[in-house]
């Protein structure tokens, strides 16, 4: 019996800034996907859901990410093909997926279950691949699997992150640092509304980065200065938005480490204002889950986390 598994995760502060090799502050959580079964001599993967009606098979050696159906299964076929791209000989395997991550959340079900299946699939080889290797090479099955053009921070997270610890990743050098939780906070997450990114304005948002840098550069290396001198109002605001919000990563960690309650909760709030304003990926049931939240006693601040359009909030409450 094989058994994978990766856990979900949630983002503390930093969105939408990962894919421009910005700052994030993801976590992984307690939920997880589970893939259970045994290696096969046939040349095919057969995966049941039990969460899916229908299950997914193809070949090793033939995969055709277009026309396979179900859906979920593409992102399953996507990294058995990018592991193979490596050399490696992946054996057919027949099994079964469960998983505690709520689908459609923003807590990163797509990517738990690529590295879930790239663990199976690499096998005796996962040994000589690193773990930010291990995040792109899924990152990359992603991309091919749903089309959307998702940075690298659900993948590394999952694959690198620790129980009671936030990982700072920067997402242009991979490098990240495991930033331990104060033992008198704690984390809640709200599922709000479903939400896929294939499909919503996750790509313009992008589009848009794309257009800010290339106006003024890098934005993980732009200041407030920069941005401000860019003359559309719609592409200032999505950079201010990227450019500040790499700070307040950094500023995050920094009163998360002295245990600054105020300025912690102060930076969360501040976050998702600029996620609803500058770069409109908030909702006004996100916006009044936030608020409410807020209002509830012990919590210290609150935000959207994720992509954005639905999904959840993440508060940071004392216990």
């Amino acid at each position: 019996m094989v058994e994978s598994s990766a856990r979900g995760r949630v983002n503390l502060i930093g969105d939408h800034t990962d894919y421009t090799g910005g700052l994030v502050l993801p976590m992984v959580l307690e939920c997880c996907t589970t893939i259970e079964g045994d290696d096969t001599d046939d040349g095919r993967w057969h995966l049941e859901s039990a969460d899916e009606p229908e299950p997914t098979r193809f070949a090793v050696s033939d995969v055709d990410l277009h026309d396979l159906r179900p859906r979920w299964g593409r992102y399953v076929a996507a990294v058995v093909h990018e592991v193979r791209a490596l050399g490696v000989a992946v054996r057919g395997f027949r099994g079964r997926v469960t998983t505690t991550i709520p689908i459609g959340s923003g807590l990163s079900s797509s990517a738990a279950l690529e590295v879930a299946v790239a663990r199976i699939a690499l096998a005796d080889d996962s040994s000589r691949l690193s773990d930010s290797e291990v995040a792109q090479l899924c990152r990359r099955a992603e991309h091919a699997a749903s089309g959307v053009p998702c940075g690298i921070m659900d993948q590394l997270c999952i694959v690198a992150g620790r129980p009671g610890h936030a990982t700072l990743i920067d997402c242009h050098s991979l490098d990240l640092e495991h930033i331990e939780l104060p033992d008198h906070l704690e984390v809640m997450v709200e599922f709000i509304a479903p939400r896929t990114l294939a499909g919503s304005e996750y790509a313009d948002r992008v589009d848009e980065t794309r257009r800010a840098e290339q106006m003024i550069g890098p934005l993980r290396q732009a200041t407030v200065a920069d941005v401000e001198a860019i003359g559309d109002d719609l592409i200032r605001r999505r950079a201010r938005h990227v450019v500040t919000e790499n700070q307040r990563v950094r500023d995050f960690v920094t009163a998360l480490t002295a245990a600054d309650d105020a300025e912690v909760g102060r930076l969360m709030v501040e976050s998702h204002r600029s996620l609803a304003t500058d770069f409109e990926t908030s909702t006004p049931m996100m916006d009044a889950a936030v608020d409410r939240l807020l209002a509830t006693p012990g919590v210290i601040g609150a935000r959207m986390t994720g992509g954005g359009f639905g999904g959840c909030v993440v508060a940071l409450r004392r216990r």
